[in-house]
């Protein structure tokens, strides 16, 4: 089972950080406003980057160092990946 760190675009050009091992899925979950709160009337979302990660511990660890990350930061991972 693959874990995956992920950054989803917001209408209003925020960025969201999560994890899921079906990023797909998660992502229709968001639209529909069965997601995160932040996201929910913050849509269209658009899947900007993901990051596979081994475990669900890993997976969190990372997601915490990318959400310490400066937008600037963040937006050279979507670049990148």
């Amino acid at each position: 089972m693959t874990w995956w760190v992920y950054l989803l675009r917001c209408a209003d050009s925020t960025l969201y950080c999560g994890i899921a091992l079906d990023v797909e899925a998660r992502l229709a979950q968001h639209q529909e406003g069965k997601g995160a709160k932040y996201t929910r009337g913050r849509g269209p979302l658009a899947l900007v980057y993901r990051e596979a990660c081994g475990t669900k511990a890993e997976a969190l660890r990372r997601e915490r160092v990318i959400k310490r990350l400066r937008r600037e930061e963040k937006l050279g991972l979507c670049r990148r990946g």
